[in-house]
């Protein structure tokens, strides 16, 4: 156990650009090495990613190990796995964390598994125990109806997927130093068991909710799905998105990925708007950590306001119209 040491961040790139999720994991990092005395060490793979680097160390890395490869150009499992396996199992971590990407999510658990070490998916929440030195990781489950706090007493590496949107960014340092390894790794024919034939982007018009300034997010009592189009104007004259609690997308009036909770994704916006949204715990755990919050709801006793910065009690379809008409004089003025 004592050959164990740091804090590895196993950081995610697509098409050359880091994902947010990695420089929020690598502050956190920076948190539990510190507490621990020890290092941040991110790694990376991918085709061209050595330029990458130093923004991983601007944000907290100590160390930065890259590998580029032709033949990691796209995700696929096999030869990511064989990377962060190599790497993980040579510079002997006491902890990992991944991204609770479609990537990460993906890739954890084989790692893993072949190491031989156990995987707490999904945290919300990490620390360490003073007491006994261990990784506590929190996630939800049952549902998002109780809280699991997770300890690896006799693997190593202790090793968590962490949900985006979580664990909040340190500010970038740019004058900050650290060290760059490249790590030669020969990825075989063999270890590439599919071909990408065609790959479909997303609109991307459309911003990923953890990733937008401003939300207006939807509840049940928006009412119907014709009332969402409340929503979109309200967000479309602020500049923001729509999101959603979940009774809202199992009714199929909003996308799964628009869903803000416990089973859905967790978000940080500048300003968070909610509408008809009663403030079940589940919803509240995805976002309560916006830094202003404002409810609309009919009911003065919903749970939503004990964690807003501003409630209006009134109905959506009159208070909207009116803010939306408020909200386009005051732009027109400026």
């Amino acid at each position: 156990m004592n050959e164990y040491k740091n804090v590895l961040v196993v950081c995610e790139q697509r098409d050359g650009n880091l994902q947010s999720v990695s420089l929020e994991l690598i502050g956190k990092a920076r948190e539990l090495a510190d507490e621990l005395k020890e290092e941040v060490i991110a790694v990376i793979a991918g085709k061209k990613v050595s330029d990458l680097t130093q923004e991983l160390i601007s944000y907290g890395a100590d160390k930065v190990y890259y590998v580029e490869d032709d033949k990691l150009d796209k995700y696929i499992t096999e030869p990511y796995v064989k990377v962060m396996t190599t790497i993980i199992n040579d510079l002997k971590p006491q902890i990992v964390l991944f991204g609770a990407t479609s990537i990460g999510r993906d890739l954890a658990p084989r790692v893993s598994s072949r190491i031989g070490c156990g995987l707490t998916a999904d945290c919300t929440k990490l620390e360490i125990d003073e007491e006994v030195g261990l990784l506590n990781m929190t996630r939800p489950t049952f549902g998002g109806n109780l809280l699991a706090t997770i300890q690896s007493p006799e693997a190593r590496p202790q090793m968590s997927t962490v949900r985006p949107g979580v664990m909040p960014k340190q500010d970038e340092d740019k004058n900050r130093t650290g060290e760059v390894n490249k790590y030669d790794i020969d990825i075989e024919d063999k270890d590439i068991n599919i071909e990408v034939i065609e790959e479909k982007l997303a609109d991307k018009k459309k911003i990923k909710i953890e990733d937008a300034q401003v939300l207006v997010s939807v509840g049940r009592g928006i009412g119907s799905a014709d009332n969402m189009k409340l929503a979109y104007d309200l967000a479309e004259v602020l500049e923001g998105e729509v999101s959603s609690s979940r009774a809202v997308v199992d009714a199929g009036w909003v996308e799964k990925d628009r869903q803000v909770g416990q089973t859905g994704k967790t978000v940080r916006p500048n300003l968070y708007i909610a509408l008809g949204i009663s403030g079940a715990i589940q919803h509240l755990a995805g976002m309560e950590e916006s830094d202003l919050i404002i409810a609309v709801n009919k009911n003065p006793d919903a749970n939503i306001f004990n964690v807003a910065d501003v409630g209006i009690v009134g109905d959506i379809n009159e208070v909207v119209p009116e803010l939306i008409k408020k909200i386009k004089v005051a732009k027109a003025s400026n």
